[in-house]
């Protein structure tokens, strides 16, 4: 793999993880996030905003999901591993599709009657999610082709007598 490809791998996995600390949508941050809710669904009877309310620990909050993705990520960036690599953008679009389909699942109305305000500030979903778009444009780049080994050429002045 190529340096800069380690470079920037290395530099997304530092995006996405300062993104998972960051606003997901609206007011609403990842660590707002159960994965209950996540698994089981958005209970009924709460507002998005409500969702703010919740302060589950880190280690039951969605952003220890995106942590590990962007941990993935780095690691790849770490040790130019192409296949780590893919595996980081994989479970990344799968970290951010999951709560998309939650969401739109119980708040789906308010998502797409309020979008412009809902997505505006949302400088973590933006991290992440561009993170995730630049790693993906990376791992696209073809890797670096071996070197040929140009044999050595024979002296000029045995060249001549070897041909008389």
């Amino acid at each position: 793999m190529r340096t800069m490809v380690h470079l920037v791998l290395f530099a997304c996995g530092v995006a996405m993880a300062i993104g998972a600390f960051g606003p997901f949508i609206g007011i609403v941050e990842v660590r707002h996030i159960r994965l209950t809710d996540i698994r089981d669904g958005f209970a009924t009877g709460i507002p998005l905003d409500g969702l703010q309310a919740q302060a589950p620990q880190l280690r039951e909050s969605y952003t220890v999901v995106l942590l590990i993705v962007a941990l993935v990520m780095l690691l790849a960036g770490l040790f130019g591993s192409r296949i780590l690599g893919w595996l980081g953008v994989l479970a990344g679009v799968a970290a951010l599709a999951v709560p998309a389909w939650r969401l739109n699942e119980r708040f789906g109305d308010l998502l797409r009657d309020d979008y412009r305000h809902l997505l505006s500030g949302t400088w973590g979903l933006y991290l992440f999610g561009g993170g995730l778009v630049v790693a993906i444009l990376a791992l696209l780049v073809p890797g670096e082709r071996p070197r040929r080994r140009v044999p050595a050429a024979a002296p000029r002045g045995q060249a001549g007598r070897a041909s008389h």
